[in-house]
């Protein structure tokens, strides 16, 4: 890093400093409406980024209700109020219905108490209702302050020095429904909850053959009974937002029935609790029963999943999205003027945004309009990019149509999967041979990575085989971390041997380095001339192309589950600081994102170069922190951050320094990193990418037909990914660039940005790059890009 980069830091840290002062400000922080996993993240970022600024951050607990009465319902927090809150559910400051806030009464009540303690910025996390009324509140409030004064509940100067309200929200709802946000607080641990009763029930169904009606909630929104259908392969779904077509009875049984014909031993339904026919009438969980067991004779169960859905520990998504959304809501609060909105603080691809609460909550309001209306095609697209790209998916892969319908393209498209294994790679496969069929293709499964493709081991995969393989972990074709450069010319007799057309390559940084060679064979070998596309799957994340890869998920919430229990232990014996080595190679996103999610004290990364004196840095800070009521450290160390700073040398260096003060354990995570079924999050985003992947191979396929073109330009070989809010083919050609091949990262990596927020959580002074103040986005923007909703 150079000097001119330094400064530039720097002067980022300083702007940082100036405007952000919270010096005389207070912020009160409330949960209100249902509650949601992760909401407690949210709380603790609030609470630690305002104590940070060096503002005064109050709890209101009880929400709007706690606010109307006042008293010890409105308690000043401090740094050790919110310790140990992250792994924790629900919501530590209680949650409550208020009719009391709805009228102007409750809310002058409320108004004083909040005076009274010089509370002037709200931070409100809740559904639309919640930030409906504080956008109520924030309107009415200096009309409510001049109410109290001329009761002479206050004096005049206060009214001018707390002449305006600010409020910022976050939305923490599981069921996905607000607009103007990719995902919400909650709903990712939702889904947790939802696909490991799915997994349970798949095994005890399959054993009788019976076939399960599980209800999932969603009263308005199918979010939770769509992705969770698109991640276990279910059947059938029932959405209030897409009601199925007249004569769906039919149409549902002939379904199940042809499943079972194809070997299939078990059927899952899923229903959301909203669940509408055309005419708005209620499907319910027992009619969809009924009928199968009296068309069909199914041996049929009901399981109504209810309020499990809102329980159990944040997933690591949740932890980390709540924990952005809590730092960037003080920020927006304290950029906030008289004039600023209210506004919600949002996820956009992998980017945080700011939207205007009017319109987010306007759009909300819309889609149930369009559904009370039956405009269900409209309720859809208000519902957002992803949950249209949801739809499409799960459609396309769940129905087969019969062959004489599918126009055949005479092509025949291969898959592999290259490098370590990756949970989600499996649903990769599943998505890719499905789209492909559906496509009109002859889909090939090439077993046991670059090594089997020279060996031939090589054999058409159909519809029915790749049944069920969502949520299996590891990978089903074998895969291997052999480079296809020694073989290229067995390789190529394979391709023509079979006459594939186009590659699929599923895998981590070997599959990009192997996609180099192949794209450099193309020379010599004009088999090689085909469509190439990379879907990237390493629980490293290290893929030059993508902010993120398959596998990067699972790998996380394994790493964030074993440091719950590790800090757990801790608490247990008191004064003990625990060393956790994570895999990753030389990337450190696990390390880092593990270290945000489990709410580490330091994490030492290859990316970020550190020296002994950061160490006795660290250690001095775990000393003093042995002086609160927080006696437990934990520290995550990537596997390759440093040659000669080993885990043992760490360990060593932090028993010797902490003697008498804390005591070390260590902790080498290993290869059950890799390993168990993939998240919710793994297996969609390993089915949506797939999916998307196969059909521009469709596209480059149709574009050359009858042209007998070879595909010799770069941008026949792509790499495809995440980059910010879209999903872009990047040709490895321009990659090579971007690449740091010594050390298998991307020169340039987004979760470093993410860094700082670590530390402040953690109580290190640390300069954090804030957004422009000022900068509103508005909902209805939508760009020519292809959007990459999650």
């Amino acid at each position: 890093m150079d000097d001119d980069d330094v400064s530039a830091r720097k002067g980022s840290f300083r702007k940082f400093l100036e405007h952000l002062s919270g010096a005389g400000k207070a912020i009160g922080v409330l949960t209100s409406g249902g509650d949601a996993q992760g909401m407690n993240a949210a709380v603790r970022a609030v609470v630690r980024m305002g104590i940070y600024v060096g503002a005064k951050v109050y709890f209101i607990y009880e929400g709007y209700q706690g606010m109307v009465d006042g008293g010890s319902n409105i308690v000043e927090a401090n740094w050790e109020s919110v310790s140990s809150i992250l792994q924790v559910g629900g919501t530590i400051i209680g949650s409550a219905r208020c009719k009391a806030f709805r009228t102007r009464e409750g809310r002058l009540k409320a108004a004083g108490n909040l005076v009274q303690r010089g509370i002037t910025n709200l931070c409100v996390i809740g559904g639309d209702g919640s930030l409906t009324g504080a956008n109520i509140f924030r309107k009415e409030w200096s009309g409510l302050l001049k109410e109290l004064a001329e009761n002479g509940d206050i004096d005049r100067e206060e009214v001018q020095k707390h002449a305006y309200l600010n409020v910022v929200g976050m939305v923490g709802s599981i069921d996905n429904d607000f607009c103007g946000t990719d995902m919400t607080i909650g709903t990712d641990s939702a889904l947790h909850r939802i696909i490991e009763v799915v997994d349970a029930i798949m095994t005890t169904a399959q054993s009788h053959q019976r076939t399960f009606v599980l209800e999932v909630m969603g009263r308005h929104c199918g979010y939770l009974a769509l992705v969770s259908a698109l991640a276990c392969g279910a059947d059938w779904v029932f959405l209030p937002e897409s009601p199925p077509e007249e004569g769906w009875q039919e149409n549902m049984c002939i379904k199940l029935s042809e499943n079972r014909a194809r070997k299939k031993r078990l059927n899952i339904i899923i229903v959301a609790e909203g669940a509408i026919d055309t005419q708005n009438k209620p499907i319910t969980s027992e009619q969809i029963k009924e009928l199968v067991v009296t068309q069909l004779g199914y041996d049929t169960r009901v399981t109504i999943l209810g309020h499990v859905q809102r329980g159990g520990t944040p997933s690591a998504f949740d932890r980390i999205l709540a924990s952005r959304m809590g730092v960037e809501a003080v920020v927006a609060l304290l950029q906030a003027t008289p004039e600023t909105p209210a506004c919600v603080v949002s996820l956009s691809g992998n980017q945080a945004v700011r939207l205007p609460l009017v319109e987010c909550v306007q759009m909300t309001q819309d889609v149930q309009k369009a559904m009370d209306e039956r405009r269900f095609k409209d309720a859809v697209r208000l519902r957002g990019r992803s949950f249209e790209s949801n739809l499409n998916t799960y459609k396309r892969l769940a129905i087969k149509m019969p062959d004489d319908q599918i126009p055949k393209s005479n092509c025949n498209v291969a898959v592999i999967n290259v490098g370590a294994p990756a949970a989600g790679m499996n649903a990769a496969v599943r998505s890719a041979v499905r789209v492909g069929i559906s496509e009109g293709h002859k889909m090939f499964a090439i077993y046991d990575g670059f090594e089997g493709f020279a060996k031939g081991q090589i054999k058409e995969i159909g519809w029915a085989d790749v049944g069920g393989w969502t949520g299996q972990g590891g990978s089903i074709l074998g895969t291997k971390r052999t480079l296809p450069g020694k073989s290229l010319e067995a390789i190529a007799e394979q391709m023509r041997t079979h006459s594939i057309n186009a590659l699929l390559i599923i895998g981590g940084f070997e599959a990009y380095l192997g996609l180099l060679e192949l794209s450099a064979a193309r020379e010599k070998y004009e088999e090689l001339c085909v469509p190439m596309v990379m879907v990237p799957a390493t629980v490293s994340n290290n893929v030059p192309g993508s902010d993120f890869s398959i596998g990067a998920d699972t790998a996380l919430n394994t790493i964030t589950d074993t440091c719950d229990r590790i800090k757990q232990s801790a608490s247990g014996t008191k004064r003990r600081v625990f060393i956790i080595e994570t895999m990753g190679g030389y990337c450190g996103y696990l390390a880092n994102m593990g270290g945000l999610a489990a709410g580490a004290d330091a994490a030492y990364i290859f990316e970020e170069p550190f020296d002994i004196r950061d160490l006795q840095a660290n250690v001095e800070h775990l000393t003093e922190k042995m002086k609160t009521t927080i006696q437990r450290g934990l520290v995550l160390r990537n596997e390759s951050c440093s040659e000669h700073y080993t885990t043992d040398f760490i360990y060593h260096l932090y028993s010797e320094e902490g003697k008498g003060v804390f005591d070390c354990r260590k902790n080498v995570l290993g290869h059950m990193q890799q390993g168990g079924a993939p998240s919710p999050f793994d297996r969609n985003f390993g089915t949506k990418i797939s999916a998307r992947a196969m059909q521009w191979l469709s596209t480059k396929l149709k574009e050359a037909q009858g042209k007998g073109k070879r595909f010799m330009t770069d941008d026949c070989i792509c790499v495809l990914g995440i980059s910010k809010r879209n999903l872009l083919f990047q040709p490895v050609a321009q990659l090579k660039k971007e690449t740091d091949f010594e050390h298998r990262i991307p020169k340039e990596q987004w979760w470093l940005k993410l860094r700082p927020l670590m530390k402040i959580l953690a109580k290190y002074k640390a300069s954090y790059e804030v957004s422009d103040p000022g900068q509103l986005e508005h909902v209805h923007h939508r760009g020519h890009e292809e959007p990459a909703a999650i």
